[in-house]
């Protein structure tokens, strides 16, 4: 390594030791970290990727420039195993191969550097997967901050964890590290294919009852020959891989229980006459046995049609999209009735859950008295009846006598969207305050 970067590392490293607990200052430094920026460029541009790393180090031949190039081909490999796609193994690596490093503190008093524009939660990545995968709050400096504060230089950083905690998807938005970003979508990658799985075998054991079997065929060595006359019927490589394309929507889960019924027939099992007749009575009732109950806590398996936006108390129905696992449409919705006379054999029974675990998104549209302060009057209507906004439009209609909002709200069911109507309409600004079935911004 030339003489001059030996040079510019030890005075990096004069001002370096102040700069765990301050910023750089001076004109000095200013121009150490300009010049060290500069030869760092240049290393990697003559000897590779790897270098960049290796010039944070007095002799590169020593036990830290070693230890210090397994961590970086060992962060390669991590990105690399959960991707499998070079376009975003790039995209993960380019952020992480020109750190401008900010050091920040483990409430044990551990120093960690993060890339400059790193949040708490590239931060609990960084610790480990598991704690950044089940990251719930954090604490610079004995602070409460939302997730997405950037840390700085000197910051004591404590992240809280939750057992049953989740990665959001939410998080990609605003993650700098490549790190952060794989991990994140490989959890939610690995969790959308479980819950798909899970949908799938609750598909097939529902057309199952229905063609009079009522004990579904677990992984057993005695149904080992069933299941693999029926993979190589559907082409899949395992059972799994057949339950997941049910659970999305790629194959249909009454053909396939035909078949295995079928293949157990030849085993000796034969179906139920009693339970048939039992399902094809009820099969058109909404109790049906089959009917799959939801309650929000589907997340990646089930969607919420958009068209529609329907909410506990709305008389639904669920369509196999393929590929698109279970989307759900109101009754009435017009793009239900258009699927319904296209792919009739793709619609199964479902309903709401007594209790959901969550709030649904619907639309409302506001039609107002143009005039100062209006858009916070319709809100503080909605906010007493504890209706959140997700979203508003109110195009361009700033000139007129009257303007339409169009919000999309969160409501528990259609009582607390009635509710939130009402008081929409007794406001003395609102002309009419209506629901919006119709697919809105947001």
């Amino acid at each position: 390594m030339p003489g001059k970067f030996k040079d510019h590392i030890a005075i990096a490293k004069v001002n370096g030791y102040q700069s765990l607990h301050t910023t750089l200052v001076g004109p000095s430094s200013v121009s150490v970290e300009f010049q060290l920026r500069t030869e760092a460029m240049h290393v990697v541009a003559e000897s590779g990727v790897a270098a960049h790393w290796l010039y944070k180090v007095n002799a590169p031949g020593t036990v830290a420039a070693e230890r210090l190039g397994s961590q970086w081909l060992q962060s390669l490999l991590d990105i690399q195993d959960e991707t499998r796609d070079a376009a975003e193994f790039w995209d993960h690596v380019k952020v992480d191969l020109f750190p401008d490093a900010v050091y920040v503190f483990t409430p044990k008093s551990q120093i960690m550097a993060m890339p400059r524009g790193a949040t708490v939660v590239d931060f609990a990545y960084a610790i480990h997967s598991n704690v950044g995968d089940r990251t719930v709050s954090a604490r610079i400096n004995g602070d409460q901050v939302p997730l997405r504060t950037e840390i700085k230089s000197g910051d004591v950083v404590e992240v809280i964890t939750e057992p049953d905690a989740t990665p959001n998807p939410a998080w990609l938005g605003f993650v700098r590290t490549g790190r952060a970003r794989s991990k994140i979508r490989h959890h939610l990658k690995t969790m959308a294919h479980t819950e798909s799985e899970e949908l799938g075998e609750k598909l097939l054991s529902q057309a199952l009852r229905a063609e009079g079997i009522d004990r579904f065929p677990k992984n057993e060595p005695d149904f080992d020959p069933i299941w693999d006359k029926l993979l190589r019927f559907t082409g899949s490589k395992s059972r799994e891989e057949l339950l997941t394309d049910i659970g999305l929507g790629k194959r249909i889960a009454h053909i396939v229980a035909k078949r295995l019924v079928h293949m157990l027939a030849d085993s000796g099992q034969k179906p139920d006459a009693l339970l048939l007749t039992r399902e094809r009575f009820t099969a058109h009732e909404s109790t049906s046995q089959g009917s799959i109950t939801l309650d929000g806590s589907e997340n990646a398996s089930v969607q919420f049609a958009r068209c529609c936006r329907p909410i506990p108390g709305d008389e639904i129905v669920g369509y196999l999209g393929r590929g698109e696992g279970l989307v759900v449409h109101t009754r009435d919705c017009p793009v239900a009735k258009k699927l319904l006379n296209k792919d009739a054999e793709r619609f199964i029974t479902v309903e709401w859950s007594d209790e959901p675990v969550r709030s649904f998104e619907t639309g409302v549209v506001v039609t107002a008295k143009n005039g100062k302060g209006v858009l916070a009057q319709v809100a503080a209507a909605l906010a007493a009846t504890e209706a959140d906004i997700v979203h508003i439009d109110m195009g361009q209609e700033a000139m007129q006598d009257d303007v339409e909002f169009r919000f999309v709200i969160a409501v528990r069911d259609v009582a607390h969207l009635t509710a939130a109507l009402r008081n929409l309409n007794r406001s003395p600004s609102v002309m009419l305050a209506e629901r919006r079935k119709v697919s809105s911004p947001g």
